[in-house]
């Protein structure tokens, strides 16, 4: 029979999604390992999560450059044996700092864990910070930020943060080339040795695992003495600026325009109707905005919204890049387009097209293990329940065009909307 390429194919809207269960071991020191033993392929995945962010340094940069370099050297090898090591086992190992926290991430195959597990271990507790690599990751580091500092969208958000949270705020602090400049290697090592070295940890494994992958990560990560890590004392005092910041440049030929606020974390009641909201007015490609600015007025090439929570709390941001003669245009159509959803109701049919859109968004987002695992790991580090991602859909399906218009009534009222523009 002849497929008849001119009917449509059938489809249903996705009504719930059945989020894959993981499991939990503490190791023999005390501390938790997650499992999340899915995917039909022999790769894993480990990951080592620190409390040893921004928030947890002394000295500016100590975080970033302390994980950065846990690949540089140890006790037992050079930088060049260690990449020689991961290479040799086809492994690919990733090392990520944030505010919040600090990782190690190594992908391979799942009959070498054994082998990324060892040397993982040794990462932890014998990493050495040799001084002519520090340098080397300093005048790389510099160099970058020199080059940053010229590019318009860079400077727009760094600047729109640090307006929001304050220039001493973790959430609000950014690379600058005093503080890098001032670093010491001893600097690197103090806090290697109060964050990193024996200091609490979690594992989350995943892939195509099962209980001999579960002893492995116990012979290696859990034999190790841990103790706890010395408080945190410090202000949680947000220092926020409300009023517009224009950054003039004379040569630039285009603004990166930055508009938001602070906003709430995962566990507020308003999160699943401002995600729904945040979602009509920018956050995907049949927006609001792309369709005005983009479509209609040609003003950009792309422009969004998004929502983007952290551990203590979370903003609420639009960003664009704009002709530079354009960008109170810019700033004006978004103010309209607001104004159009704190006034007017959503009409039904545009409102079940953005839920069907999100619903399948995150049933797309759990296709491979590690997508999973990095929802695990989300609820775990974030302490939400179960049902969060379990009824997430359900959950957004009940957004009503009142409830949108009351997020965009709460939350963007333009007075009270941060305002940069760079260019």
């Amino acid at each position: 029979m002849q497929l008849d390429r001119t009917i449509p194919p059938a489809f249903r809207t996705i009504q719930t999604v059945q989020f894959p269960s993981h499991q939990s071991v503490m190791l023999d020191n005390g501390q938790p390992l997650f499992v999340a033993n899915v995917g039909e392929q022999p790769v894993v995945r480990v990951e080592v999560l620190f409390e040893a962010g921004t928030w947890h340094e002394d000295v500016d940069g100590a975080s970033f450059f302390g994980v950065k370099m846990l690949t540089e050297g140890t006790q037992k090898r050079t930088s060049a044996q260690i990449s020689g090591h991961f290479d040799q086992i086809g492994a690919f190992v990733d090392l990520s700092h944030t505010p919040d926290r600090a990782n190690i991430m190594v992908y391979g195959l799942t009959k070498h864990l054994g082998a990324i597990l060892e040397m993982v271990s040794e990462l932890i507790h014998e990493a050495t910070y040799p001084e002519k690599e520090f340098n080397d990751l300093r005048n790389i580091s510099l160099q970058n930020l020199r080059i940053n500092l010229e590019k318009n969208a860079y400077v727009a958000t760094t600047t729109f943060k640090e307006r929001l949270f304050g220039a001493t705020h973790p959430y609000g602090k950014s690379q600058n080339e005093k503080s890098i400049t001032a670093l010491s290697v001893a600097d690197l090592q103090n806090f290697y040795t109060n964050r990193i070295k024996a200091r609490p940890f979690r594992v989350f494994l995943s892939g195509q695992v099962g209980d001999a992958e579960v002893a492995l990560v116990n012979q290696y990560l859990g034999q190790h003495l841990v103790v706890p890590s010395p408080e945190v004392n410090k202000p949680l005092e947000i220092v926020s600026q409300t009023e517009p910041l224009w950054v003039e440049k004379a040569d630039a030929v285009q603004s990166s325009v930055r508009v938001g606020r602070m906003l709430f974390k995962r566990q507020h009641p308003d999160f699943y109707r401002m995600i729904v909201a945040n979602e009509i007015l920018g956050g995907y490609f049949g927006s609001r905005l792309m369709r005005n600015i983009r479509e209609e007025k040609g003003f950009t090439y792309g422009i969004s919204s998004s929502i983007v929570p952290m551990r203590q709390a979370g903003y609420w941001a639009i960003g664009t890049d704009v002709k530079k003669e354009f960008a109170q245009a810019t700033l004006d159509e978004i103010q309209k387009e607001i104004h159009r959803l704190q006034t007017e109701l959503v009409p039904e049919n545009e409102l079940e097209t953005v839920k069907n859109y999100l619903a399948g968004e995150f049933a797309g987002s759990l296709n491979t293990p590690f997508e999973i695992a990095d929802r695990v790991r989300l609820m775990v580090l974030e302490g939400l329940d179960v049902e969060f991602y379990s009824n997430y859909i359900q959950r957004l399906r009940v957004v009503t065009a009142e409830d949108i218009q009351k997020m965009a009534n709460q939350y963007w009222q333009w007075e009270d909307l941060q305002q940069v523009i760079v260019g």
